[in-house]
């Protein structure tokens, strides 16, 4: 069984801010407008690809925020959201496995309360802070970097890690991470081989732990990737660079066999 797994904000769908030319189709609403997108070109390709490899989307975003996005694929078989803590099987949420990441971020949850109190105090805090099903936190900073470097000259930084995407700011336990939910499902699936794209800091364990691992250039460094990785080293649709790659791959394996 090959797994695809492939991130969603910026790696799959874009948001209505990105100029992805004319040709594309909405792929998420919310409070009435239009916020997401992707190419026609990523649509014909994704609809390919689906019938040969296991697709599943590996994201950050939440149940109820994963759910408003709409791919035109049918519901995957599997999807991870929370960042690898939750999984869905046919649309519907895994109590098992939830539990098990329950487990696995136990030690960590004082942590996880000492940076909720950290940021209900940072001045520079500008939106609710929200603790995503005891696996991580998330919020809104005014001076995002001025909130990082006080986060993390104050927490265990051997038990969380504190990241920041745009004016986000995060806190995530150590083992609540992209690359640790793919091994996860690797072994409960038997997966023989897995492919996966990201484009921010939260896919680079996910592409540390692949076959196959797609990424855009600036993410070569900070990941670390093998020789082996795909990295897109010019301008355009990251997402029809992943897919036209994942297609490519795929043929060559057949015509191996």
């Amino acid at each position: 069984m090959i797994v695809f797994h492939t991130d969603l904000d910026n790696t799959m769908i874009y948001s209505y801010r990105r100029d992805i030319g004319p040709d594309k189709k909405c792929v998420e609403i919310y409070e009435g407008r239009p916020v997401s997108f992707i190419t026609r070109r990523t649509e014909e390709l994704l609809a390919d690809i689906c019938g040969r490899v296991l697709f599943v989307p590996t994201t950050t975003r939440t149940v109820e925020q994963y759910n408003r996005i709409q791919l035109g694929t049918g519901t995957p078989p599997y999807a991870l959201v929370c960042n690898g803590g939750v999984l869905l099987v046919d649309g519907q949420e895994s109590g098992e496995w939830y539990e098990d990441s329950l487990r696995l971020v136990e030690g960590c949850q004082k942590e996880l309360s000492l940076a909720e109190e950290m940021l209900g105090a940072d001045e520079d805090v500008n939106f609710e802070v929200r603790n995503i099903r005891r696996l991580f936190l998330f919020t809104k900073s005014g001076r995002p970097q001025e909130t990082v470097k006080r986060l993390s000259a104050g927490l265990d930084r051997s038990l969380v890690d504190v990241m920041q995407n745009g004016v986000k700011v995060y806190v995530v336990p150590k083992p609540m991470n992209k690359g640790l939910a793919v091994r996860r499902l690797r072994e409960r699936l038997g997966a023989s081989r897995v492919i996966a794209a990201g484009d921010s800091e939260f896919d680079i364990p996910m592409l540390q732990c692949a076959d196959v691992p797609i990424a855009p250039d600036g993410l070569r460094a900070a990941a670390g990737l093998p020789e082996r990785a795909l990295v897109m080293e010019k301008r355009g649709i990251f997402a029809e660079f992943v897919l036209e790659h994942v297609r490519e791959w795929m043929d060559e394996g057949q015509n191996e066999n």
